[in-house]
């Protein structure tokens, strides 16, 4: 399966829109943003486990990346509420579950080769942050040199600017923009090629929303 796989080409899903899709453990269902492969897969997806659900113990090949956006996300390291940013680094393991059901924004084999870091950032943790014209806050969760992710909530009614000299991935977490005549709303997800600079205006509602820079494709991934 090949899903939104050319980086040189703007990617745009409105993630509340689209059908689940299950997966192979009953509970679990996906809506697929980026692929390539079948289960074994360099994938960006949304997931959502449904109360008392789990998957099967697994390996991180690849490395995984995990923005809980609602509920609780658990695995043998303890429970993530909705905010918790994780990163499992190649050749991690683990065996996710939610009983009380969570939704997850879910990035898979996408892990440069020398990225060994864990990182396990919980909402009630103090992360150092900055502000830009239109910007209320910007809290930096991971910065390798290769790859920059922020959260940031974004003031109502301004307009947005973001550079893009190497890649740029955005999901909308909560409120919303426009670019131009389109709208994006919550779970909207947009990939922007290098070059390809951001704008866009807030509405009365703000936004609050995940931010990726950097390659999205990096030259030292993890074997696939």
């Amino acid at each position: 399966m090949r899903l939104n796989d050319d980086f040189s080409q703007p990617a745009v899903l409105h993630g509340a829109r689209m059908d689940w899709v299950k997966s192979p453990m009953p509970g679990v269902e996906r809506r697929m943003l980026f692929r390539i492969g079948e289960e074994k897969a360099r994938a960006t997806s949304l997931v959502r486990y449904a109360p008392g659900s789990h998957f099967s113990p697994h390996d991180h090949p690849g490395g995984e990346e995990i923005l809980v956006l609602d509920g609780v996300f658990q695995d043998e390291s303890g429970d993530y509420p909705a905010g918790s940013y994780v990163r499992n680094p190649p050749g991690s393991r683990h065996t996710p579950a939610s009983e009380p059901g969570c939704l997850l924004f879910v990035k898979l084999w996408q892990f440069r080769k020398d990225d060994a870091d864990y990182v396990a950032i919980r909402p009630d943790q103090e992360i150092p942050g900055a502000s830009w014209p239109g910007v209320a806050s910007s809290q930096k969760l991971f910065d390798n040199g290769h790859e920059e992710v922020r959260l940031e909530r974004w003031q109502p009614n301004a307009e947005i600017a973001i550079a893009n000299p190497d890649g740029l991935e955005l999901l909308i977490l909560d409120g919303g923009f426009a670019m131009g005549l389109a709208e994006f709303r919550r779970l909207s997800w947009l990939r922007l090629p290098a070059g390809r600079h951001f704008k866009a205006e807030t509405g009365p509602d703000a936004a609050r929303v995940f931010v990726k820079s950097g390659k999205l494709l990096q030259d030292n991934l993890c074997e696939f």
